[in-house]
């Protein structure tokens, strides 16, 4: 409890260290430009690299994104539309229709009172219960896992791929969708396949584990521990960036633009807020994550879907114009933004970026759920791009796509420069209002992001430095320093480097799901013969 309670209220504390700035407020040059323009030569070399790009018909097209495409479009070959075939059967495996937890001896340190049982030492980050069987159940890694992709890219992101590539691009970004499905379902088979249990139940899994391990038993031990620590470093920075800055200020400028606070400290005092909410929850571990995120995520998908829906059913006579558009913009030669190749780009990296299929990251969260069946876990994971990318992100274009028809809300070719801005108006556009409830599901996506991307960096760090509580300690605190950090200032080139450290990910998870495809068509082959003999115990 002392631990806990110092590393709060360390996390509480600090950032007034990093908020302290030149106390002369008519200075132009702030520290966030001087840690911008010191960071700005070195998120350009770093991503000219990861972004490094090709023209295709004119249209340059990062490497990355074509490594995403490819390889979903691979798996998606190579276990025979896995979307498609075991859709119903994800559904039932995160119901818990064939839950089969693995065996555990170790006794459970409990007392009872006659109506319940009071645990004496529950271990947060361990993958059993100690007061009940199951631990971290498929729906809180599921959640857990989309809390950290459903985010803001399904607001933002799609109004800007809209603004570039017209309606047509919402085409491409549901087959983009559909596609990585596959991708999630390889990887997320191997995190659990591969992860490591320490003696006390606490797991550890990802891409670190099985790139070192799987690779090993390939024969290519050396080059796995090279791909495992270069995904750990790549995903530390992406947690404390794209993971937790970002969203930290783009909550708090939603926030402070919605209630048109003009106070020069309203930054910071939101970002100790959030600060203070994420530091109660990740202290808790993994257990904790996924006991909020499974109510979190399913919420603000309601709160948000819903008010989407409601908007596309008081236009209900102009959704045959918007799915008309989409339609004839998806294949026409004189689309938008270079022709057919220029929207289909703009649809596929809306995709890849929205739901991180083929970055990894979602595998070290279902690493941690109780399960005896690596690809029961496979099965869960393939849900999360249907979820983030086919329902969500198709919603927000809907919602653009029918309240633009009269070009009020932008227009198309021109990029928007603030994604949220846009969507905002074309949800007031309609309901007047709207706006605040947009402001809350910003607010509850950010945060819900934040926390599922403390447990994904928190892995790679011990991964690099080491399964101690003084590492746990430093990486918590960091994270939390960072969030309000990132609330309080504008460091644009700092996350431009953080994302692009999250999309270098993509290069060494995807070599390793190409080469360890083949453990995971067995894998499946296991979980499809348990499934066709399941008894339901009483």
């Amino acid at each position: 409890m002392k631990q806990r309670f110092s590393l709060l209220l360390f996390a509480l504390l600090s950032p007034i260290i990093a908020f302290c700035q030149d106390p002369d407020s008519t200075n132009t040059v702030g520290i966030d430009e001087k840690i911008n323009a010191a960071f700005k030569p070195i998120a350009e070399t770093v991503g000219g690299i990861v972004f490094y790009s090709v023209s295709i018909a004119g249209n340059s097209i990062p490497i990355v994104l074509i490594v995403l495409i490819a390889s979903a479009l691979f798996f998606t070959l190579y276990f025979k539309f896995p979307n498609i075939r075991y859709f119903g059967l994800a559904i039932k495996t995160v119901k818990g229709d064939y839950y089969e937890a693995p065996s555990d001896s170790s006794p459970k340190i409990v007392v009872s009172d006659n109506t319940r049982d009071t645990i004496l030492d529950d271990i947060p980050d361990t993958i059993r219960d100690e007061s009940a069987q199951g631990e971290v159940t498929p729906f809180q890694a599921l959640t857990a896992a989309l809390s950290a992709t459903v985010g803001l890219g399904n607001i933002a992101g799609v109004a800007v791929a809209l603004s570039l590539g017209g309606p047509g691009a919402t085409f491409w970004m549901i087959l983009a969708g559909l596609l990585g499905m596959a991708t999630k379902f390889t990887e997320c088979t191997l995190g659990v396949k591969y992860r490591d249990i320490d003696a006390d139940g606490t797991v550890h899994g990802g891409p670190m584990y099985y790139l070192s391990k799987g690779l090993k038993e390939k024969g290519l031990g050396g080059l796995g521990k090279v791909f495992a620590a270069f995904f750990a470093l790549m995903c530390v920075g992406g947690s404390f960036g794209g993971g937790n800055m970002f969203q930290a200020n783009q909550a708090a400028a939603q926030f402070i633009a919605t209630f048109d606070i003009h106070s020069s400290s309203a930054g910071f005092l939101f970002g100790l807020i959030i600060a203070f909410l994420v530091g109660v929850v990740i202290i808790g571990g993994i257990k904790r994550i996924g006991q909020v995120t499974e109510k979190v995520v399913p919420f603000m998908a309601v709160l948000y879907v819903g008010t989407a829906l409601i908007i596309i059913f008081m236009n209900f006579s102009s959704i045959p114009t918007a799915f008309g558009l989409i339609f004839s913009g998806a294949f026409s030669s004189t689309a938008i933004a270079g022709g057919i190749v220029g929207v289909l780009i703009q649809g596929f990296k809306r995709a890849a970026f929205s739901n991180e299929a083929g970055v990894g990251s979602a595998a070290i969260a279902h690493s941690a759920v109780r399960t005896a069946h690596p690809a029961s876990e496979g099965m869960v994971a393939l849900l999360e791009p249907f979820i983030d990318t086919v329902i969500i992100c198709t919603m927000t274009a809907l919602v653009l796509i029918i309240t633009n028809i009269d070009g009020s809300i932008m227009t198309y070719g021109l990029k928007a420069p603030d994604g949220v801005g846009v969507t905002s108006l074309a949800f007031e556009s309609t309901i007047s209002g709207s706006s605040y409830i947009l402001t809350i599901a910003v607010i509850l996506f950010a945060f819900s992001t934040m926390l599922s991307w403390s447990y994904y960096g928190l892995q790679a760090w011990k991964y690099l430095f080491g399964k101690s509580t003084v590492s746990d300690l430093t990486y918590k605190i960091l994270f939390c320093i960072f969030a309000v950090i990132g609330a309080s200032i504008s460091l644009g080139a700092v996350v431009d480097f953080s994302d692009a450290m999250i999309f270098a990910m993509v290069f060494p998870n995807v070599i390793g799901l190409l080469i360890l495809a083949p453990v995971v068509r067995e894998e499946v082959a296991k979980y499809i013969e348990f499934t066709k003999n399941y008894k339901k115990s009483e």
